[in-house]
């Protein structure tokens, strides 16, 4: 892992193409409450947290992404890897906010964005689940959404999209709104996607703006040799991957099998440590 991460650029700002996610982070594991539970055991403290990020930033993965405004321990652990590395990372936060549309509930969308500000967000991406909440199919339209992006630029932050439905991102290229990424499910097996796999892959390569493709390896349903090896074979050069992991070590090997996807190799990898292997598979 001697090689640095490639990188991309993001409404004037360079990018890791590596984005740390943190469902595996936080407890989302898209499989029980007992998966949710250990992973929140298992990184419940910054100091834990920081031992894996410093993994990422070693490798010149300097961009995460997740809901930091109501998970301070991993603001914490951020700021713990930064001193313990000396090197910066760039939040992508994904705050959710109110989008009803009266004036409170505006004041309370801006003070959540004004929170990702604070927190040291350099791009901010509205939730899907707020999001969503805006879409009118009949018009190809967000409604309401200039409001939210206009308050992420006046606080000094980028903006972009969140997005589950694919049409978010092709209604926001329609109409033109100030978004400079997108947040696209994209995995092998289509977990989560809302269509087909092969529409989700021409949705990404028309988009204007690089996408951030998340669930690579669809919460562990796929192996990350084969999840992450299909993602970076299928996207463009712009576009970015989110990997989620649990433990330094995953995080190590994620990070080399897409170095590997990335420069045409195998990956060097030990081998597991399944019982009775046969000679094909003694490395």
């Amino acid at each position: 892992m001697e090689a640095l991460f490639p990188r991309t650029n993001v409404g004037g700002v360079s990018l890791s193409r590596m984005i740390i996610g943190t469902n595996w982070i936080l407890g989302y594991s898209h499989t029980s409450l007992a998966a949710d539970n250990l992973i929140r055991h298992k990184n419940s403290s910054p100091q834990v947290i920081a031992d894996m990020l410093e993994v990422f930033l070693e490798a010149g993965v300097d961009t995460i992404m997740g809901p930091f405004v109501d998970n301070p321990h991993l603001v914490e652990a951020v700021r713990l890897a930064e001193d313990r590395t000396g090197k910066g990372m760039i939040i992508i936060d994904t705050p959710i906010i109110n989008v009803d549309d009266n004036a409170e509930a505006r004041k309370e969308a801006e003070r959540v964005i004004a929170n990702s500000k604070k927190l040291g967000a350099t791009l901010c991406l509205p939730h899907h689940t707020s999001v969503e909440q805006l879409v009118n199919k009949n018009k190809k339209t967000i409604e309401r959404l200039p409001d939210y992006l206009k308050m992420i630029r006046d606080h000094g932050m980028i903006p972009g999209l969140s997005c589950h439905m694919p049409e978010l991102v092709i209604y926001s290229d329609l109409n033109g709104y100030d978004v400079e990424t997108y947040i696209q499910i994209y995995n092998c097996i289509g977990f989560l996607m809302q269509v087909e796999i092969e529409y989700i892959h021409k949705v990404i390569w028309n988009a204007k703006k690089p996408v951030i493709t998340i669930k690579p390896m669809a919460a562990g349903r796929a192996s990350p040799f084969v999840g992450l090896t299909f993602v970076w074979h299928t996207i463009r050069p712009c576009d970015m991957v989110t990997v989620g992991c649990l433990t330094p070590d995953e995080a190590a090997e994620d990070i080399e099998i897409s170095l590997a996807a990335l420069q045409g190799r195998p990956p060097e990898l030990k081998g597991r440590s399944s019982p009775k292997k046969t000679e094909i598979m003694r490395d």
